[in-house]
């Protein structure tokens, strides 16, 4: 082969070696998370706050299934070790040390006790917390745009937003109310029933706090609605009502009155209405925080995200129970109707 054949042939590969070298950096990055880490074993704790004896529920297997998609197999390239820690609340903090001896890369924790506590134990471990109302204001992180240190995820509605539409649809629904009953839990943030006040003025009516922990039993707040002369009962965003939100309607059901949830399980379960964050939406969207935690951005740089849609659910078989007539207009609103 002549001089001159050599250098075309050289200069030909010289400048194909640039259209390779992209072709391999688009092949890379379309690759699941497993491919950029051959042989890497993920381990994803997912800290609940069920009990031992509660059923799987559909907002569980929402994360799996978007971590799934998101190209994470079970027993291939990742094992989820689920926790539920809904029997050991009073000593959440020792239940996440021991946790943490299984070295997780990625730690994601229900709501704000879960969160605070696994924010207390570890500096280090990533974190993604679901389904936390106000993280600034329980200082889970100093900003939503930039959170910091080693945790962040995916809140609630604040007080302010979801609050005044609860009693906007309790005065809809009973347009005479005047006084109704709202549930207080221990766990509720600094300033909730302040709040919580400011919206009922704004609708005229006087709200009549009731209330209720693992400490007072449903007995005692059955005792202390019948007291106190409400027509109505609301139970707000909480952790610890979500997690009792059968109690609450026997609560209901008892007084008969007509009450109006934080959270779309409880009309699922027997309650008359809610309005309410899409936890099985929160659940995908911390399945793609893993994700981009798990391929090297850290939660530092992952802004704090909000919902942006709420569910509105009746069930019209307890209305019928109660002898209530639901006002065409919030029927037309209901994204779903049980019956």
């Amino acid at each position: 082969m002549g001089r001159r054949a050599v250098l075309a042939r050289l200069a030909a590969r010289m400048m194909s070696w640039p259209a390779v070298a992209l072709c391999l950096a688009i092949l890379a990055s379309s690759q699941p998370a497993e491919a950029q880490h051959p042989g890497k074993t993920w381990r994803v704790v997912y800290l609940s706050t069920l009990k031992s004896s509660d059923k799987p529920n559909a907002k569980d297997a929402a994360f799996d299934a978007a971590l799934k998609q998101l190209g994470y197999i079970e027993g291939r390239n990742v094992v989820i070790d689920r926790r539920r820690l809904g029997d050991r609340l009073d000593s959440v903090d020792d239940a996440i040390r021991e946790v943490l001896r299984v070295n997780p890369d990625v730690l994601v924790t229900w709501a704000i006790q879960l969160s605070a506590a696994a924010k207390r134990v570890t500096n280090t471990v990533p974190i993604v917390f679901v389904a936390v109302r106000g993280p600034i204001e329980r200082g889970l992180v100093p900003s939503l745009a930039r959170p910091g240190g080693n945790i962040t995820g995916i809140a609630t509605y604040p007080i302010e937003t979801i609050d005044p539409k609860l009693l906007e649809l309790a005065k809809e629904l009973v347009p005479g109310v005047s006084r109704v009953a709202v549930l207080r839990s221990s766990a509720d943030p600094p300033g909730a029933i302040g709040r919580q006040q400011a919206a009922a003025q704004a609708v005229n009516v006087t709200l009549v706090p009731i209330p209720f922990s693992n400490e007072n039993d449903v007995a005692a707040a059955s005792s202390a609605i019948e007291r106190s002369r409400t027509q109505l009962l609301v139970a707000p965003d909480s952790p610890l009502l979500y997690s009792r939100r059968k109690d609450v309607v026997q609560l209901a059901a008892k007084a008969r009155l007509p009450a109006v949830y934080a959270f779309r399980e409880a009309v699922e379960d027997g309650g008359l209405m809610a309005l309410s964050t899409d936890l099985e939406e929160e659940a995908r969207r911390a399945a793609a925080y893993v994700d981009k935690i798990l391929r090297g951005t850290k939660p530092a740089d992952l802004p704090v995200e909000q919902p942006t849609t709420l569910q509105f659910t009746i069930n019209l078989k307890t209305a019928k129970t109660l002898g209530i007539t639901i006002p065409p207009s919030l029927l037309l609103r209901a994204d779903k109707v049980f019956e």
